[in-house]
């Protein structure tokens, strides 16, 4: 058993389907003073304040930490949570037809062992159809996405190739977590 310092209903989704027993509670940390040189310092930082905050709260003993965070970047700009739907537009419209790489960082800490990974999972994404962009802007499946993107749902058919683990872009590298529980 596990916490899950994250109120992601994806990463909780993540951890049921590898099996991994996990309560889900957090402490929030503020995003918006980080300043980085890079996507991957930016994940990493963001990562970092939140596991400082929720290991101060919570500790360790009874349960094993577990905190992440994502960042999305395409043509060499970091895309954060999109604030309104026309930010949700402009961010989505610069994954178009590019490749688009999703950060994930995770720190993991129990008793005996401290994990820190970063991983990326590379999209190479067709030119996304206008039409079909208005439907998903309108259903607001966008919020609280980094880079606006849904790698299982709008992005999906737009993909044409992926280099990564499709849980590493969804928020939580698994396959990584798994091995070393």
């Amino acid at each position: 058993m596990l916490r899950l310092a994250s109120g992601s209903e994806t990463r909780a989704k993540l951890l049921k389907e590898a099996d991994i027993n996990f309560i889900q509670e957090s402490v929030d940390f503020d995003e918006d003073s980080i300043i980085a040189s890079s996507p991957k310092n930016f994940v990493y930082q963001a990562t970092h304040g939140k596991y400082e905050v929720n290991r101060r709260v919570f500790g360790i003993k009874n349960y094993p930490l577990l905190v992440a965070d994502t960042v999305v970047t395409s043509q060499n700009q970091i895309l954060r949570k999109a604030r309104c739907e026309d930010d949700a537009r402009n961010i989505l419209m610069t994954q178009s037809g590019n490749v688009t790489s999703i950060i994930t960082c995770m720190i993991y800490e129990d008793v005996n062992k401290k994990i820190i990974d970063i991983s990326s999972t590379d999209y190479i994404f067709d030119d996304f159809d206008l039409d079909d962009l208005d439907i998903y802007m309108a259903s607001g499946d966008w919020r609280s996405k980094a880079g606006a993107c849904m790698v299982e749902g709008f992005c999906k058919k737009y993909i044409k190739q992926v280099r990564g683990n499709e849980s590493t872009a969804m928020g939580l590298n698994t396959e990584l977590l798994k091995a070393f529980l």
